[in-house]
């Protein structure tokens, strides 16, 4: 039978997005998310039925944490239209996802496991497509410049500069990685669409 605690199964994804990150998924067992979330051996095996629900839902947990809150949100659209303005939303974003560390490796580790298990591909697959497409839509809403291939170009582009934060951090300092995403949106974004 499996649990409704809603607060409950949220602390428990939460542990298991953080065995993901320092174990990484071979290590995310349910006793492991149970001593994680400091609950009673097999709390966890009553909360999820399998341990692909389990990733499953720690990869939907993380994408629900990375989400802007309303005002960042509303402070986005009440700024300019032109690439400066696109440069710091992505600056904003870049440091928004490397402050959720724990969060971002834990998809990493999804994505690795993805290989090997069909079922977590798909899920993965159809969840940043989904991210992707919403991304482009409400760039073409805001008016801000660039098209479609930008927002993509610049979705690859930054991923792998908060992978390099992430895990080797000493590559790039602080500073060159603002320099690097303004010169990401510089390059990429044209002034007309």
């Amino acid at each position: 039978m499996v649990r409704r605690n809603e607060t409950r199964r949220a602390a428990l994804v939460d542990a298991a997005i953080e065995v993901l990150a320092r174990d990484g998924a071979r290590g995310l067992t349910f006793r492991a998310v149970d001593t994680e979330a400091a609950v009673p051996p097999g709390t966890a095996s009553n909360y999820f039925s399998s341990r692909d629900d389990l990733l499953t839902q720690a990869g939907a947990r993380v994408y629900e944490r990375l989400q802007p809150d309303e005002e960042t949100v509303a402070r986005q659209r009440a700024a300019g239209r032109d690439r400066e303005t696109y440069a710091e939303i992505m600056r904003e974003l870049v440091g928004r996802v490397a402050s959720f560390r724990t969060g971002y490796l834990a998809l990493l580790e999804l994505r690795l496991e993805a290989i090997r298990r069909p079922g977590l591909r798909t899920v993965l697959t159809e969840r940043v497509r989904a991210d992707v497409e919403a991304n482009v839509r409400h760039h073409e809403g805001s008016g801000l410049p660039g098209d479609a291939t930008a927002v993509k170009l610049l979705y690859l582009a930054l991923n792998w500069l908060i992978v390099e934060q992430l895990t080797l951090p000493d590559v790039f300092a602080p500073e060159e990685r603002e320099r690097l995403v303004a010169a990401a949106v510089e390059r990429t974004v044209t002034d007309g669409r």
